[in-house]
C-alpha cells in the first residue's frame, strides 16, 4: 500500500477500533468507568451501529463510483436490512419513511430526533474527497440530510464537520490545529451557528484546561452535557477537542475517547476516523491492527452485549484500496475540468 492507501486504511480501522473500544463505556460517566474498568485501552468485537452504517455508506460509494446523494444512501440501507436491529431511533425512523415511500430520501431527515448517526459513519465521504474540504462538505450536506434536517440540522452540520475533518486530515501538510479550524470553514454562516457556537465554547474550555485531558473532561461534564448522550452538540465538540488533545496520536485519541464516557463508541468512531486519516495505519499499535485483521471474512459479535447480534467483518484493507481508486478517479475528472479552464485562458 502507498501512503494514500495507508491513510485511508488507518481511517477505516481507526473508526472501528474507536467504536469497539468505546462500546462498553457508552452511557457511563468517566467516574463510573474508572470504578468499573480502571483505564480502558483494549477492545473486542466488530464495533456497533456506527461501523455497520459506515459499511452501508461504503457499499453505496463503491456501487456509484463515489457520486452519491441521499438517494443512493437510502437505497443502500434498504439493501442491508440485516443491520436493522442495530439502528438507533432516528435511523429506524428514516428507514421506515423511505421503505414505505412516505417521503423522498432528501426529506427523510425531517422530524428525526437528534443523534450523531450520520456524523459517526460519514468518514468515507471525507476519504474520497481527500484534501478537498469544500467538495467534502457539499456532498456530505446532501447525503446527511437522509438522517437529519429541519430542527436537527445541527446534526447534519456535525456530519459535515467530521467528514470535512477527515478530508483535511488526509492532507499531510496540515497540523491538527489547522484541521480542526478548517473543518468548520464551509458550514452555513447563519444556519450552522448552533453547532459553531458549542464548538467555540468547547475550544475555549480546552484552552482554559491548558490542554489537560482530565481537566477538560471534568469541565466538559460540568457545562456541556445534553439530555441525550448522542446529541451532536455534545459529541462533535468533544471529538474535535480529543483530536487536539491527542496531538494526532491514534492510541491517545482512541483511549481518550473511550474513557470519556457518555456516547463513547460514537466519539471513538469519529475521533478514530480523523486520527487514522491523519497518522495512517502504521501509527496504530500493531496488536490493535492484528486483532481487527484476524477477523476479516468471519462473523463476529458486535461490541455491545445488548445487541446479541453478529456481523460479517469486511476486509478493510481491500476496502481502502477500492476507496483510493474512487478518489483517484474523481481527481481525474476535476483535473480534466481544470485543463478545460486552461484552454479558455489561452
Amino acid at each position: 500500500m502507498d501512503l494514500f492507501e495507508k491513510k485511508i486504511y488507518g481511517s477505516l480501522v481507526g473508526g472501528i477500533i474507536g467504536d469497539a473500544m468505546g462500546a462498553p463505556c457508552e452511557d457511563m460517566s468517566y467516574q463510573s468507568i474508572e470504578r468499573e474498568f480502571g483505564w480502558v485501552d483494549d477492545f473486542d468485537g466488530a464495533g456497533t451501529d456506527d461501523s455497520a452504517i459506515k459499511q452501508i455508506l461504503c457499499d453505496a460509494i463503491i456501487k456509484h463510483d463515489g457520486f452519491i446523494t441521499a438517494d443512493e444512501w437510502a437505497e443502500a440501507f434498504l439493501q442491508h436490512r440485516e443491520y436493522y436491529p442495530l439502528f438507533f431511533i432516528p435511523v429506524k425512523n428514516m428507514f421506515h419513511k423511505v421503505e414505505s415511500k412516505l417521503t423522498l430520501p432528501v426529506y427523510a431527515g425531517l422530524g428525526n430526533m437528534q443523534s450523531s448517526s450520520s456524523a459517526m459513519s460519514i468518514a468515507p465521504l471525507g476519504l474520497i474527497n481527500a484534501c478537498n474540504p469544500y467538495l467534502a462538505s457539499l456532498q456530505i450536506y446532501d447525503v446527511a440530510g437522509l438522517m437529519h434536517a429541519g430542527d436537527t440540522t445541527f446534526c447534519r452540520d456535525g456530519a459535515c464537520i467530521i467528514g470535512t475533518a477527515v478530508a483535511l486530515a488526509m492532507d499531510s501538510r496540515l497540523s491538527v490545529e489547522e484541521i480542526v479550524e478548517l473543518s468548520l470553514k464551509f458550514l452555513h454562516p447563519i444556519s450552522s451557528m448552533e453547532i459553531k457556537n458549542v464548538i467555540d465554547g468547547a475550544m475555549d474550555l480546552l484552552k482554559k484546561s491548558e490542554m489537560s485531558y482530565e481537566t477538560f473532561r471534568e469541565s466538559y461534564y460540568s457545562s456541556y452535557l445534553r439530555d441525550i448522550v448522542s446529541d451532536s452538540r455534545e459529541t462533535i465538540p468533544c471529538a474535535l477537542a480529543i483530536f487536539l488533545l491527542s496531538e494526532g496520536d491514534p492510541e491517545k485519541a482512541i483511549t481518550y475517547a473511550a474513557n470519556f464516557g457518555r456516547d463513547a463508541d460514537t466519539i471513538g468512531a469519529m475521533v478514530g476516523s480523523i486520527v487514522g486519516a491523519y497518522a495512517g495505519i502504521d501509527a496504530f499499535p500493531l496488536s490493535w491492527v492484528r486483532k481487527i485483521e484476524s477477523n476479516y471474512g468471519y462473523d463476529q459479535e458486535v461490541s455491545k452485549e445488548s445487541y446479541k447480534a453478529s456481523v460479517k467483518v469486511v476486509d478493510q484493507k481491500l476496502l481502502a484500496i477500492k476507496l483510493a481508486d474512487i478518489a483517484r478517479k474523481r481527481w481525474k475528472i476535476f483535473s480534466d475540468c481544470m485543463e478545460g479552464i486552461k484552454l479558455l485562458e489561452k
